[in-house]
């Protein structure tokens, strides 16, 4: 292995990167105008960390939870395996308990890996439970090294490779997780721990695996922007300065700063295989990549229509049935009202065709039909929409927006209103007043 590190790696005082970080004011975005080439894996995927990061930032999930959502990230696995792994804790029994109950499940996707510190005791677990792959902390900026560690940098790694030895010897892949790489000292701390992987690797045959971790949602997109926070760049430096391959290459995100999707499509853009997220997008803080938001832009990205997407709203459902989670209505995909439109005009269009205002197929992809929210500004064109939707008319029995009942029942919704009335009406109100005024689209019994 490659012993030839830069001197300044046992420096006494952390290199801050003030000029970016003046902490005192939002980060700065600096320039230089300087852009590197896309270069897109061939094959790109999907990593989950919903039992392990996700479960960080919510009530702990019970055994029974866990293998009921692991059931379901399998299915949105689909043939292809597009989510290829999900990473558990393993320190309490409860931890273990869950692991074998999805071990149990024989399912080659996604594949259980494990998460630890960097301590190589804990090599011991991960062995323990035959799992093949784990992730190690491995912080990589000075805030980290320095401030939070007390090291400097060449005890850091040090100890870092030493773990990552530890890894290698018991034949289990290690995945070291760059916590903090958008803020870090990228060629005089991270190329070189790189480098050294990559060595590693090649002397053991045991693919040495990179998570960069977004731990502060730092990362941005922008063509020209410089490192760290450069997401294209910082993919660029490793390819090309150390050599690794794409295939042990994961992006991991967070949302601080509304840019967790983007950064995530552009690692794929820019040469990392796999990205990681959650379901629903629980996670510290801010939170991780949404799983679903990432299947999407997965879907965009490769033409791959092979998975089931009306999953996606089976899992929405299980949070909100079953661990008592009220996601945002407007959350994208998942929330109550993302394909709800409550402009009278919007309606209007709908009913001519719902592609003017509707993403794509909701009901096909999504088991989720096209929506309006009926207040006074819906018209009686949402007022008619409403009416078809909820009673499933179709054809000739569709009723217009022209028809007496509908103005009808259109003045009525305006009368709550004028009564001072703020909030939308139920679907159960609706439809008492559609008996009253549209009575002959309820025959008696």
């Amino acid at each position: 292995m490659n012993n030839n590190r830069p001197a300044h790696l046992a420096g006494a005082e952390p290199n801050l990167l003030r000029e970016q970080f003046p902490y005192d004011a939002p980060p700065l975005v600096v320039f230089d105008g300087v852009h590197v080439p896309m270069d897109r894996p061939q094959d790109i995927f999907i990593t989950d960390t919903t039992f392990r990061d996700g479960q960080q930032a919510r009530t702990p999930y019970t055994v029974e939870q866990i293998t009921a959502l692991f059931d379901l990230l399998h299915r949105l696995s689909g043939p292809k395996g597009v989510i290829r792994q999900t990473e558990f804790f393993l320190y309490s029994e409860k931890d273990r308990q869950a692991v074998r109950a999805c071990q149990e499940k024989g399912y080659a996707f996604p594949e259980i890996t494990a998460w630890i510190r960097a301590v190589a005791k804990d090599f011991q677990l991960v062995k323990e439970m035959g799992i093949r792959e784990t992730g190690i902390l491995t912080s990589c900026s000075d805030y980290h090294i320095h401030l939070k560690l007390g090291m400097n940098r060449e005890q850091a790694m040090d100890q870092y490779l030493s773990v990552v030895k530890s890894a290698l010897a018991e034949g289990i892949r290690p995945r070291c997780h760059l916590e903090d790489v958008t803020r870090a000292d990228v060629y005089d701390f991270v190329v070189p721990f790189v480098q050294q992987l990559v060595s590693l690797s090649e002397e053991s045959g045991i693919p040495v695996k990179v998570r960069l971790c977004d731990t502060m949602g730092y990362g941005v997109s922008y063509p020209g922007a410089v490192l760290p926070r450069s997401v294209p760049r910082l993919l660029h430096a490793l390819r090309t300065e150390t050599g690794i391959a794409s295939a042990q290459l994961e992006w991991h995100g967070h949302n601080d700063f509304y840019k967790v999707l983007t950064n995530a499509a552009t690692a794929w853009l820019y040469g990392c295989s796999g990205v990681n997220g959650t379901l629903l997008g629980f996670g510290e803080r801010t939170g991780n990549t949404p799983v679903e938001g990432l299947l999407f832009e997965y879907m965009g990205l490769t033409g791959d229509t092979s998975v089931n997407t009306r999953i996606v709203t089976e899992i929405a459902e299980y949070f909100e049935r079953e661990l008592g989670y009220a996601v945002p209505p407007m959350t994208p995909f998942v929330g109550k009202s993302f394909n709800v439109t409550a402009a009278g005009i919007h309606a209007d269009g709908v009913i001519k065709n719902e592609e003017i205002y509707n993403i794509f197929d909701t009901d096909k992809l999504l088991n989720r039909p096209l929506g309006v929210l009926v207040t006074d500004k819906a018209g009686t064109a949402g007022v008619a929409h409403w009416v078809n939707r909820q009673l499933g008319l179709q054809g000739e029995q569709r009723v217009d927006k022209r028809s007496p009942g509908v103005h009808a029942m259109y003045t009525w919704v305006v009368g709550q209103y004028e009564g001072g009335r703020t909030t939308s009406l139920s679907d159960e109100e609706l439809t008492a007043a559609a008996r009253q005024y549209l009575p002959d689209l309820f025959p008696s019994v």
